[in-house]
This record gives structure tokens, sequence and C-alpha cells, in this order.
């Protein structure tokens, strides 16, 4: 049966990252890249904000699941993950089928810094306790961190870092793992 290039998934929480990360790793390892947030969006011609407002979390949350299924039917890309993948142990699982979970680690601070330096962040990636944004940070943070910790098979620091030195040190990562571990068969088990 023949062997493909695991997915690489990039795991964390909003503003962690992952899409510039992901995108500057995915030109680094000539990869597809993938933004499941994004593939989402397409899926229902609304933005994560106007599926929250919508439909409510259940919903979004269902729809990502159906996307995280289609990403993991395939191997070979780099993935940016939404943040709160990981509350379902069935997407970890599928991720896991066909990819290794990179965890990209931020402070709180960091994360806040962040988003509030993006201006469209409060619309694109609403409050999913209706808090401010800023407010809810360390609390969801807490809460995820442990099945961010559990999922990935790589925590990579991103405090002070730029995606090109994020994506330089998950390549250097892969590059120094042995000839076949970082591929899948599939239907096999990686």
């Amino acid at each position: 049966m023949p062997r493909y290039p695991r997915n690489l998934v990039l795991i964390g929480a909003r503003g962690a990252g992952k899409s510039a990360a992901g995108r500057a790793l995915a030109d680094r390892l000539g990869r597809h890249f993938l933004d499941t947030d994004a593939l989402l969006e397409d899926w229902e011609g609304l933005t994560v904000a106007e599926v929250f407002a919508a439909y409510g979390e259940g919903y979004f949350r269902d729809v990502e699941a159906r996307v995280v299924a289609e990403v993991a039917s395939r191997g070979g890309r780099v993935v940016a993950a939404g943040g709160g993948v990981v509350l379902r142990p069935g997407n970890v699982a599928k991720l896991q089928s066909s990819g290794t979970l990179v965890w990209l680690r931020a402070s709180a601070a960091t994360l806040r810094s962040r988003l509030a330096a993006d201006p469209g962040s409060p619309l694109r990636r609403p409050s999913l306790t209706g808090a401010d944004p800023l407010a809810e940070v360390e609390r969801v943070l807490a809460e995820r961190e442990p099945l961010y910790r559990a999922a990935a098979a790589l925590v990579v620091e991103t405090d002070g870092k730029s995606p090109d030195a994020v994506a330089a040190e998950i390549s250097a990562w892969v590059a120094a793992r042995p000839a076949g571990e970082l591929e899948y068969e599939p239907g096999g088990r990686p």
C-alpha cells in the first residue's frame, strides 16, 4: 500500500500564529496550506463570526467537525486548525489519523497583545462567552492548554518569534525525523 506524507497540523489558541506560520511552513516544505476556519467560511458562505451569531457554537462545531474530516482525508498539507478544534476528541483523532499535530504555544499576554493589534479579530474571531475577547483569553487558554498538550507531538513556543522563525523550527524538527516517521498509509494506523 502506498505511503503519503503526514499533514502537519498547527493547533493552538487564536492569536498563536497558526495561519501566518502555517503559510511560511508550507512555503518551506513545498506543501499546500489549508486553514480550517477559512475552509469553513467558504463552505458556509459566512464568516466565523456570522456562523456563531446566526446558528450558535454547537452548529459551528458540527460544521468544523465536517471540515476536519475532509482535511484528514488527505495528506501532505500544512493545516492551521481553529483554536477550539481540540474540544471534540473526535476531531483530534481524525487529525492524528493522517497528520502530526504541532502546538503553537503563546502566553496569555502575547495572545492578548496580538488580538488587540488585529482590528479585525473581534469580528472574525467571536467571543465564545459573550465577554470581551481580550478578557476571556486567559480562561479559554487554561481550559484548552491540557488538550493542546495531550494532542501535540511537538510544542513550539511562539512568544517573540516571527512566523518564519516558527516555520524554521518546525521544518528543522521535520527534517530530523527518521525516514518514514512522518508518513501514513490511508486507512491504516499512523
